[in-house]
């Protein structure tokens, strides 16, 4: 690492008096073996180890890695043991104060370093996803001509915020949240380690339960909010961090959910799969996760909206009017009364019969149309009202279906190559057995072939 002189003081004054840092910082792995959690990237000859230098190097070296996970997972820790211990060069820079001039200031560095005493340079870059598609252009040739060795982490999915060319130079390791299991073990160890609060207080097992439900799997949240409620313990004299100071000192749990990243959509994609799986308490769960964490009420009610088509469709025909008719009151009124319009439409949709006979017709339509099975419009049912149409047959010989007493003419409307084709397929849950008898009814009185 290279740090400046104010950086230098701070670690300086960080190891001279450890207790004067946060818990969570104290509490960082030294070494790979002691991180919680993320096994399934720390097995023997893995791209981390190696980058540690727990193996050889020459024309198969390690390569440049992207760490993509939720907040709290481990990512900056990853990278701060790399620093601590690999032989190499490491460099450290944050996308949200970082720019062009700094990166390439330190690609010229890593060429210098290489060049002139074959140092490798190890670059960790945090919050990637915050450099704009330039910004990231500028790291290509470093990483394909392996100038530096890039570890890039992010809490966004990387398809969505990083570019393609540098995606595919780069080992893309994702970070699961931490199990239970993981955060209880990091909060014995830091309630006993010399690091932490060297067994100055305990942690009663209701008080761990709380604590690791307020945590959600994100290891700096767990030891932020032990370290508060540890404090408030020593100031009232207690040897135990009883729930009632937990409860005092943490008003309320976190929603794990971030309105600008990857959760947005997850959320979102589990209310409508929920939606569709006609679980009403799970739909109610996932919608008050969005209204907790401050997301639009119109983003939501869009995506209402596009569930009634796309998974109700006419089994229950109101759904669609439910839908539009929350998402203009929500517009109208806002939070936090528009969490009762939200509730109500998707109770609504969550407990109408599910059809998406709808989705599959015009899917089915617009996949044909792109293999170009189109064709001509029939000659009868061209627009004849300009003059000359009848000398080149257009509008002749249609039948006008309001003439006869039935309503509907046995004619052909669609291309000659999809006459006999059949997109709609209605099933009989709901209000759409009755559309399923009109469509039999129709096409039979079309004289369709059945395909």
């Amino acid at each position: 690492m290279e740090p400046d002189l104010f950086t230098a003081a701070a670690e300086e004054r960080q190891e001279k008096d450890p207790a004067g840092s946060p818990l969570a910082v104290r509490m960082r792995p030294r070494t790979l073996d002691e991180v919680m959690g993320q096994q399934h990237l720390l097995k023997p000859g893995s791209p981390l180890r190696r980058l540690v230098g727990e193996s050889g190097g020459g024309p198969a070296g390690p390569s440049s890695v992207i760490l993509w996970g939720p907040p709290g997972t481990g990512k900056t820790t990853l990278a701060y043991v790399v620093s601590k211990a690999t032989n190499k060069r490491f460099v450290e820079l944050s996308a949200i104060t970082a720019g062009v001039k700094e990166v390439r200031a330190v690609i010229e560095g890593a060429r210098r370093a290489t060049g002139g005493f074959g140092k490798e340079t190890v670059l960790f870059l945090d919050e990637i996803h915050r450099f704009s598609k330039a910004q990231q252009d500028s790291l290509l040739p470093a990483v394909e001509n392996r100038w530096v060795t890039l570890i890039a982490a992010t809490t966004e999915n990387p398809y969505f915020s990083i570019i393609s060319p540098l995606l595919s130079r780069s080992l893309l390791l994702t970070l699961e949240p931490l199990t239970d299991d993981d955060v209880r073990g990091l909060l014995k160890r830091a309630l006993s380690d010399e690091r932490g609060l060297s067994d100055a207080v305990g942690l009663p097992e209701d008080t761990e339960e709380h604590l690791l439900r307020i945590a959600g799997g994100d290891a700096r949240r767990a030891l932020t909010a032990l370290e508060a409620a540890a404090g408030a313990a020593l100031d009232k004299g207690e040897s135990q961090i009883v729930l009632q100071t937990l409860e005092e000192t943490v008003d309320r749990a976190a929603v794990k959910y971030d309105r600008d990243g990857d959760q947005h959509y997850d959320v979102a994609s589990a209310l409508i799969k929920s939606i569709r799986g006609s679980d009403v308490d799970a739909a109610l769960h996932y919608l008050a996760r969005m209204i907790e964490a401050g997301e639009d009420p119109r983003f939501i009610a869009r995506r209402l909206m596009i569930s009634a088509s796309e998974d109700i469709g006419l089994a229950d025909p109101n759904a669609l009017p439910i839908a539009v008719a929350a998402a203009q009151a929500v517009a109208m009124i806002g939070f936090p009364e528009a969490a009762l319009t939200l509730s109500h439409a998707t109770i609504a949709l969550a407990l109408a019969p599910k059809s998406n006979a709808a989705t599959t017709a015009i899917g089915a339509a617009m996949d044909d149309v792109r293999k170009g099975m189109a064709g001509p419009v029939p000659p009868h049912l061209r627009d004849g009202h300009y003059k000359g149409a009848a000398k080149l047959g257009h509008a002749q010989g249609y039948v006008y279906p309001h003439d006869l007493s039935e309503g509907i003419a046995e004619q052909q409307y669609a291309p000659d190559a999809l006459k006999d084709r059949e997109y709609y397929t209605p099933t009989r849950h709901g209000a759409e057995a009755r559309y399923a008898d009109a469509v039999e009814w129709t096409r039979k009185h079309l004289g369709r072939k059945r395909s």
